[in-house]
């Protein structure tokens, strides 16, 4: 069974060896295809609690079913439920195991029933796999109360389908959920997606909730031999080729995540580490290599027939039958780094399925706003509504690094955390590197892929052919936070005719 968050980070950050042990074995259920469990969920709307909490949440056979897991043992001594812990201590709980599950899956249902998915299934149930089960009482039924009897693999599916085969049947007239919908919803709602910090290639403690786009195809993955995936820059493309990977390694096949920059090995390896799965650049991959599962990130860079023919050998069963899934910008950046071939996207797009991510979770609305004005391309809905507003810097001078750094200091100065700013020279195709005071300088070709807070760009291209359009694309699309643009009078004229041309001034 897919298990969200996959096992390694259920086993890091779960609460109690109880749940862990749930973990594993809900992992290695080999369950109906739809099959997915969801560890420990915050539910926001509940009667008397601001949230409501659910060990885990189960999708079998078309049922929710709510699980609480007490490790350990629990004992209910004149009408009060108690907690036993390892040391024969009581702890009073507020409430018995089975309310705890049952208020869980009540507010899952106002959720679900506020956002219009239909009548479906549900059932809450405890595990409390140190101890036998307790005596039998009025206020649950036997087959609602898991103990360590039903601690295997084998025990805890024939408990899940005899749930789902006993759990209450609508009326004819009544909308019934899709399995499809329930599914989707519940990667939405709880499918968490971290956040890189780029300059240290770690993982922010912060996550973000999956976009509706995101988890749309993450609840598809498991059911399609091959995915493409298309976004504008910031609309989350990586994060979820990350969550792909774990899902594939999970299920045991082996899996690479590869792409045309090498620098993007930085990006991945932190969100994969302690996981079964190869990272490393197109170019490296080893020929006599095969895997179960390639996902390629920034796939318009390799979108030749050279590349497409070397997916051939290295991903089991060939490119048009193997299994594989690609992210890629319909937008400007194949220009930056590699090369785009339309006859191969069309001739490749056509043998799999197509996703499109259309909220931006990086960009301010004032960035989003800039990439629309000049250069008309669809970076997605902002999803992040507040922010700097875009800050021009126009100068008689040279536009150039040296200026931008000053421009950096005085941000410094205010406030700014020095390795939260990025100066990006359009026109530059080189390595990143530092001023004397250790502000970052890149280019667009090694910023690609990446995000910085602040991001001061300057040099902006002399002409704006598809090169320096992708440029200034790549460049102004780096930016969390906020964005500076250093130009001179000329760039000024340049990019309202660009605008004109291109963007939103049509």
């Amino acid at each position: 069974m897919i298990l969200v968050p996959d096992l390694p980070d259920v086993i890091r950050y779960a609460g109690s060896d109880a749940e862990r042990l749930v973990a594993r074995l809900l992992k290695s259920i080999d369950g109906p295809a739809d099959a997915v469990a969801f560890h420990s969920v915050k539910l926001r709307s509940h009667p008397s609690k601001q949230q409501a909490e659910a060990d885990f949440v189960v999708l079998w056979r078309g049922v929710v079913i709510l699980i609480e897991v007490k490790g350990g043992g629990v004992k209910r001594y004149e009408g009060t439920w108690y907690s036993v812990d390892r040391h024969g201590d009581w702890h009073k709980l507020h409430e018995s195991p089975m309310e705890q599950s049952r208020s869980a899956m009540y507010a899952l249902n106002d959720i679900l029933h506020e956002e219009g998915i239909g009548w479906y299934a549900h059932e809450a149930i405890v595990i409390t796999p140190d101890i036998e089960s307790p005596p039998h009482s009025v206020e649950w039924k036997p087959t609602h109360w898991l103990a360590t009897g039903d601690m295997s693999a084998a025990g805890l599916a024939g408990a899940l389908d005899t749930l789902a085969a006993n759990s209450r049947k609508p009326s004819a007239s009544t909308k019934r959920a899709s399995v499809k919908d329930l599914r989707e919803r519940l990667f939405g709602h709880f499918t968490l997606m971290p956040v890189i910090d780029a300059q240290r290639g770690a993982v922010l403690e912060e996550q973000n909730r999956a976009t509706e786009e995101q988890a749309r195809v993450l609840a598809s993955l498991a059911r399609n031999q091959r995915v493409m995936v298309l976004g504008g820059a910031g609309t989350g493309k990586s994060m979820v080729l990350a969550e792909a990977a774990k899902q594939e390694a999970a299920a045991e096949r082996s899996v690479v995540i590869t792409f045309h920059s090498p620098d993007l090995a930085r990006f991945f390896e932190p969100l994969v580490a302690g996981r079964q799965i190869d990272v490393m650049p197109f170019d490296r991959l080893p020929m006599d290599s095969v895997w179960d599962v390639v996902l390629i990130d920034e796939a318009q860079d390799l979108m030749t027939v050279e590349a497409m023919d070397r997916l051939e050998t290295v991903v089991a069963g060939g490119r048009s039958a193997g299994r594989w899934r690609m992210f890629l910008d319909p937008n400007n950046q194949a220009h930056v780094d590699g090369r785009f071939d339309q006859d191969v996207y069309e001739l490749v797009s056509g043998e799999a399925l197509t996703f499109d991510l259309n909220r931006n979770v990086r960009n301010t609305k004032a960035i989003v706003h800039v990439v629309q004005e000049y250069l008309g391309a669809d970076v997605g809905d902002p999803g992040i509504v507040y922010g700097d507003r875009i800050q021009w810097h126009w100068t008689n001078g040279a536009a150039d690094v040296n200026e931008a750094a000053d421009i950096a200091r005085g941000m410094i100065d205010d406030g700014v955390r020095r390795p939260a700013i990025w100066i990006i020279s359009a026109s530059s195709e080189s390595p990143p590197k530092s001023t004397h005071d250790d502000i970052t300088i890149t280019s667009p070709r090694f910023a690609k892929g990446f995000e910085a807070e602040y991001v001061i760009v300057c040099d902006l291209p002399p002409n704006f052919d598809d090169a320096g359009i992708a440029a200034f694309y790549v460049a102004v699309t780096r930016a969390r936070v906020g964005l500076h643009i250093l130009a001179t009078h000329e760039d000024k004229k340049r990019l309202q005719e660009l605008a004109r041309h291109r963007g939103g001034l049509k």
